[in-house]
């Protein structure tokens, strides 16, 4: 299996001059833990929750250090003021960004999230951002097979490239919450609907395409996430 076949996509993104409070209002709404910041098409950094931990807004700055420690460590504490005060996403996000291709093996990617650090990894396809894997979509994947070996074929890629061009026409479809991964010809539904209605148009959607042999639904209702936060 590869990161085209676990990857999602679209992905949401945002510019150098995104304000800070735009990137917090989109990481809650859609859910997702990180956006890529593009320049004119080029991937030039992400900026994650991390990035948005310390802000001075919420009094999670790190401005509380003793006065000896602040002498101790002045330029971190640049780098904390900025990260703390800053409005837009050029000053907060992390420059050296890891990527992948389409093709890398979800077994690479899974090391290289481990010994980098990192939560997910954006894919680039002839220098464009094509889509983003997360830890998520490795755990994704699991679920749907078992193990991570034997996990997808050419069949099953394309079922998923058809049925993601049906459902991305859709207007109850929205990607930046849902993702799909066929495995031996059954099709996943993992993330998240606002309502229990929107199940029954996206396992039609699945049963419509060749080679479809069953359909799974692990979607949460947005609902409960709410009440679990």
């Amino acid at each position: 299996m590869k990161a085209s076949d676990i990857m999602t996509s679209p992905v949401i993104t945002v510019g150098p001059d995104t304000l800070v409070r735009h990137i917090a209002g989109l990481l809650y709404e859609h859910r997702i833990s990180a956006v890529p910041v593009l320049e004119q098409s080029k991937l030039v950094g992400i900026v994650s929750e991390a990035d948005l931990l310390h802000r001075h807004e919420i009094g999670t700055d790190r401005s509380a250090r003793s006065w000896w420690l602040q002498l101790l460590s002045a330029d971190r504490s640049i780098g904390d003021y900025v990260k703390s005060h800053a409005t837009r996403a050029r000053d907060i996000m992390t420059r050296e960004v890891v990527s992948v291709s389409p093709d890398t093996p979800v077994a690479q990617i899974a090391t290289l999230l481990e010994n980098r650090g990192v939560k997910r990894v954006p894919v680039l396809e002839g220098g464009r951002l094509a889509g983003i894997v997360s830890r998520s979509n490795l755990v994704q994947a699991l679920a749907a097979k078992g193990r991570l070996m034997n996990v997808g074929n050419s069949g099953d890629a394309n079922i998923r490239a058809r049925l993601r061009a049906e459902l991305e026409r859709q207007p109850w479809w929205q990607p930046t919450l849902s993702n799909v991964i066929v495995t031996d010809g059954v099709v996943h539904y993992f993330g998240v609907v606002d309502t229990d209605e929107q199940r029954q148009p996206a396992r039609i959607a699945a049963e419509n395409v060749p080679g479809v042999r069953a359909v799974e639904d692990h979607r949460f209702l947005s609902t409960v996430l709410a009440w679990s936060v």
